[in-house]
C-alpha cells in the first residue's frame, strides 16, 4: 500500500498503480500528478461514495478497484474515463448501474455482492465486454442488450433472484464460464449434502494456502487415520456464489478419479464460520497455470517458456475429459473450468480439477436446457485444449498437436449446439491414446 504522505511529497512519481487504503472520504487531487503515468488505480477499503469529475484527466487508466466502499451507485464519471477497461466495485452497496457509468472500453466489470437489481442495457452494448461478475446481488433478468454481447466469455449470476435464465444466454458465442447457483429457478434437482465433522474432532495443522474465497490448511480428524485439507470460506459471498452450494455440487458429485471433491461440511466451528474438508492433493502435484492477469482478462497464464510432452498432455486432457463428463452425467457444471484449477503431475500426466465454487445442479426435468448449459463447458475445454496443444512441441508430435487443436476447434463452434458433448470428446481423445 502507498501512503497519502508519498503521494504528496512526489515521491510516486511515474507511477503505473497506485494503492490507497488509509480512510478516505475523497480522493485527493494529488493523484493528478500521475496522469501521465497511472494505469491501475486501487481505492479499495476506504470511506467513498463518490469520485471526482476530473477523474478523466487519468488518460492512462486502465483499471480502478473501489471495492469495500459505501457507494450507492456506480459513478457516472467513469463512463467518461476513454482508457478505462477494467472496473471492480466488490461488496459496497451499489443498487444503481447508470449506463453512463460503462466506459466504452469496458472488458471487465466486478459488481459482486451489492444491491443491484437492474443492468442497463449498455452492457451489452460494450462490443469488449468479456467477464460480468454479479453474484450475490438482486437481480431477477439481465438486459436484452446482452444477447448481442459476442465477446463475452465469463458470466457470474450466483445468488441473485433469477426464476428463469433468459432464452439467448445459452446461444452467446464465446460463453464459456457460467455461474448460476442459488437462484429459485425453479427446476427439479437432486437433494443431496455431504456428511458433517465436528470442529471439536479436528486438529489444524500447516497452512496449505489461501484464495479469494477461503484459506486451507492440513488437518486431522479424530477417527481418521489419514490427513485431510479443510477449507474455511472468508465471507458469505464469493466471487463465484455461496459456499453451500460448492458443497451440494462435491456431494452430488462424490468421488471421481481425476476430481477433488469436497468429502464433508464443518459443524460446530466457534464463529459460525463456514468449511469443507477435501483429500490431500498427492505429492508432485502442482497448478498447470496461472489464472488470468488484468491484461488476458479470461484466458489463463502459463509460463513464456512452457512446453509438454505429447504423452503427458494426451494423459492430461484424457483425464480431465472424463472428469468433466462425469460431472456433466451427474448433472453439475462445473462453472470455473480453468488450468488454474487443475492440479497436474508433469511427469505422469495425472491430473485433478478442483475448485467447485462456481458449480450448480442442473436441471434434472429440463434436459434440453441442461445440455445447453453443458455446450458452454464445452468450450472452456476448448480452450483448455487449445493451451495444451500449443504447449507441445510441433517438431516431436505436430500430428497429436494438430489433433488436439482440431478438437478444440470443434469445441468452439460460434453456435454452441454444434459443439460435441463431453462424452463425444472424451471418445476422440481415447482413440489418440
Amino acid at each position: 500500500m502507498h501512503t497519502l504522505e508519498q503521494l504528496q511529497r512526489g515521491e510516486l512519481a511515474g507511477a503505473t498503480r497506485l494503492d490507497l487504503s488509509c480512510g478516505l472520504n475523497a480522493l485527493p487531487e494529488a493523484v493528478l500528478d500521475l496522469a501521465d503515468s497511472l494505469e491501475i488505480l486501487n481505492l479499495s477499503g476506504n470511506r467513498l461514495s463518490a469520485l471526482p469529475p476530473w477523474l478523466p484527466r487519468l488518460h492512462r487508466l486502465k483499471v480502478v478497484f473501489a471495492s469495500d466502499n459505501p457507494f450507492t451507485a456506480l459513478p457516472e464519471v467513469l463512463g467518461e474515463c476513454a482508457s478505462l477497461e477494467m472496473v471492480g466495485f466488490k461488496a459496497c452497496r451499489i443498487r444503481d448501474v447508470p449506463a453512463a457509468a460503462l466506459p466504452p472500453r469496458l472488458r471487465w466489470l466486478i459488481l459482486t455482492d451489492n444491491a443491484v437489481e437492474v443492468l442497463p442495457d449498455a452492457a451489452g452494448q460494450r462490443p469488449r465486454m468479456q467477464k460480468l461478475m454479479l453474484a450475490g446481488n438482486r437481480l431477477r433478468g439481465l438486459p436484452e442488450g446482452l444477447a448481442e454481447a459476442a465477446a463475452l466469455e465469463l458470466l457470474r449470476i450466483s445468488a441473485n433472484r433469477f426464476e428463469r435464465l433468459p432464452s439467448w444466454l445459452t446461444t452467446l458465442p464465446r460463453l464459456s464460464w457460467l455461474a448460476l447457483a442459488g437462484n429459485p429457478l425453479g427446476w427439479s434437482v437432486p437433494q443431496v449434502s455431504l456428511p458433517v465433522i465436528d470442529w471439536g474432532a479436528v486438529r489444524v495443522g500447516d497452512a496449505l494456502g489461501e484464495g479469494a474465497s477461503g484459506r486451507t490448511a492440513r488437518v486431522e480428524v479424530d477417527g481418521r487415520t489419514e490427513a485431510l485439507a479443510l477449507k474455511l470460506f472468508k465471507g458469505a459471498v464469493t466471487s463465484d456464489g455461496l459456499p453451500e452450494h460448492e458443497m451440494a455440487a462435491g456431494a452430488a458429485i462424490g468421488a471421481y478419479p481425476g476430481l477433488c471433491t469436497p468429502l464433508a461440511a464443518l459443524g460446530g466451528h466457534p464463529q459460525g464460520t463456514p468449511g469443507m474438508f477435501l483429500p490431500l492433493i498427492p505429492a508432485g502435484h502442482r497448478l498447470l497455470a496461472g489464472p488470468p492477469s488484468l491484461e488476458s482478462c479470461s484466458r489463463d497464464v502459463y509460463p513464456a517458456d512452457w512446453r509438454v510432452d505429447g504423452d503427458a498432455a494426451m494423459r492430461l486432457l484424457a483425464k480431465i475429459g472424463e472428469a468433466v463428463a462425469h460431472l456433466h452425467a451427474k448433472g453439475v457444471l462445473h462453472g470455473d473450468l480453468y488450468a488454474h484449477n487443475i492440479l497436474w503431475d508433469p511427469v505422469t500426466g495425472e491430473g485433478l480439477l478442483s475448485d467447485f465454487g462456481a458449480a450448480a445442479l442442473l436441471p434434472a426435468d429440463q434436459p434440453v436446457l441442461a445440455r445447453a448449459l453443458q455446450a458452454l463447458e464445452v468450450r472452456a475445454f476448448a480452450c483448455l485444449l487449445e493451451e495444451v496443444g500449443n504447449g507441445i512441441d510441433a517438431s516431436g508430435d505436430a500430428g497429436l498437436r494438430d489433433m488436439i487443436l482440431r478438437l478444440s476447434r470443434d469445441c468452439m463452434a460460434t453456435d454452441p449446439g454444434q459443439r460435441p458433448d463431453m462424452a463425444e470428446v472424451v471418445n476422440r481423445l481415447r482413440e489418440e491414446l
